[in-house]
């Protein structure tokens, strides 16, 4: 078969949407399988629901193969969406269109500066993970290009700024808290630092738009068990095939006339403009983000490798259910508590996607910084608001403590360990990897007494909760004895509250 490109298409006879050519309105740091599940799928559907007419041309921060691929498939690849909707399965699949070429900025670096040129550029978008959006101060204007992400952009808006063009409406898509807040403080240290003309800084704050935002859609990314089945009946290859579910939402802080730019509205696409994207973000981030931080470490030592096979286990479904409904959801406040509800029963539902394969050790990456961030605040907030600590969530970090503690090795690649006879590997923070592995020859809890006590990843903020080294002991106790399959069901199954049909 051949590879999905322009006249593969046309060979095939495919009768889907496509743009072929259309001017270059959007660059978008970023190539990812998120990127194109999501933000590369609403301009396609804008494309053929207004007319938008818009093409999207990628720069792929970091260099790399992955722009060979894109530039040797015209940009082209095939996205399925899948999941549960109004209670039933449903399928999408479709080829996009939108993007045009992607720039690779360590051998191309004119080629990005060019774009600045562009007077049809309009919009920019980006997600470079949390760890993204970062001041580096060894950044300088002369290198070819800038080391960080939002140094590249000061460059691209310093060019764009020396042509005497308009600004843009920049939607940063990475899950930082106040993603375009913190962005648009990036740019501005780096003007500082570069010694760039005050006229620049004032184009910047004035003419351009730096929008928090909250995107929240499941992406698996590349089905590789499923491809060639795929390819057989598409009747082409693509190294880019994409999978996520069908749910989606994108909360944009700003204006309400940036419809009147991006009419997403007009698309019938899940797009909200507010002036406030916090609750939003608290509510997606402790919940969807929290429930599956908090189940992946006890989850896997319990066997299971799949977001899905935990939904369809009673104990482990439990297990969500009570973090859910009796411990995040009263402390998001009793104003939005009909609204939680209503997300909490989706969540639900997205995780028991039965075509969606969400690895656990995928979700495992970075399990530090994903606890402190998405999990931390609910606990600290649930005991100031009821003077104890919440049962699932405490014991969601004595299940990872247990997990990193359970590998027996470090390598360049993570901390790897044995688990039912195979191997894995936990991806971290070096320092977080190193830390644990030093306490390879301390029992479990010796361990996690030196972990809990380290102010280097937890700020003091887990000695300040009162009683919480001691839940934590007791936990790894509890795992010791019983194992983890049964511990969780001692914890999960007792006095759970809610419930979701």
């Amino acid at each position: 078969m051949e590879k999905l490109c322009y006249e593969t298409i046309r060979k095939t006879g495919y009768d889907g949407y496509i743009l072929k050519d259309a001017p270059e309105r959007v660059l978008q740091f970023g190539e990812g399988n998120f990127l194109r599940a999501f933000t590369d799928h609403f301009i396609d559907v804008l494309n053929e629901k207004t007319g938008f007419n818009g093409k999207v041309v990628i720069c792929q921060p970091r260099g790399g193969a992955k722009s060979k691929v894109i530039n040797g498939q015209d940009g082209l690849y095939t996205l399925m969406l899948r999941g549960i909707t109004g209670g039933k399965m449903q399928e999408q699949t479709r080829i996009i269109s939108c993007i045009s070429r992607c720039i690779n900025p360590l051998e191309e670096f004119d080629a990005l500066l060019e774009c600045a040129h562009n007077p049809d550029l309009s919009f920019i978008t980006s997600n470079t993970t949390e760890a993204g959006i970062v001041y580096d101060s060894t950044c300088a204007l002369s290198d070819r290009p800038a080391a960080s992400f939002p140094a590249k952009l000061t460059q691209f808006l310093y060019e764009r700024y020396k042509a005497g063009l308009p600004g843009f409406i920049i939607l940063s898509c990475e899950l930082t808290d106040r993603n375009g807040d913190v962005l648009l403080d990036c740019v501005r240290k780096y003007i500082r630092q570069w010694a760039l003309p005050d006229e620049f800084d004032a184009w910047v704050n004035n003419e351009n738009s730096f929008c928090s935002t909250l995107v929240d859609r499941i992406v698996t990314g590349y089905p590789k068990d499923e491809a060639e089945a795929v390819f057989e009946k598409l009747g082409y290859t693509d190294e880019l095939l994409d999978a996520g579910e069908i749910y989606a939402s994108w909360v944009i802080e700003g204006d309400q006339k940036i419809f009147d730019e991006l009419p997403f509205d007009k698309a019938g696409l899940p797009v909200i403009i507010t002036d406030n994207v916090d609750p939003f973000k608290k509510r997606k981030v402790r919940m969807l983000n929290g429930a599956h931080t908090s189940m992946s470490p006890a989850a896997f030592m319990a066997g299971i490798d799949t977001v899905g096979d935990c939904m369809k286990d009673p104990v482990i479904s439990a297990y969500v259910k009570k973090a859910l409904y009796d411990e995040i959801i009263p402390v998001l406040g009793e104003d939005d508590r009909k609204a939680s509800e209503q997300f909490a029963e989706a969540v639900y539902d997205r995780f028991s996607n039965p075509f969606i394969r969400h690895e656990l050790l995928s979700i495992l990456l970075n399990t530090t910084a994903k606890w402190k961030a998405r999990v931390l605040p609910t606990v600290t907030e649930y005991h100031a608001a009821f003077g104890s600590l919440p049962e699932i969530l405490t014991f969601s970090f004595a299940a990872y403590i247990y997990l990193y503690h359970s590998a027996d090795a470090l390598s360049s690649e993570g901390l790897t360990g044995e688990r039912n006879g195979k191997s894995f590997t936990l991806s971290d923070d070096r320092d977080v990897l190193e830390l644990f592995y030093s306490q390879k020859g301390e029992d479990v809890i010796k361990a996690a007494v030196t972990i809990m006590n380290s102010d280097k990843l937890w700020d003091g903020q887990l000695l300040a909760l009162s009683g919480f080294t001691g839940e934590v002991i007791r936990d790894l106790k509890l795992i010791g004895e019983f194992g983890m399959y049964e511990a969780i069901k001692r914890i999960a199954c007792t006095g759970t509250e809610g419930g979701i049909s």
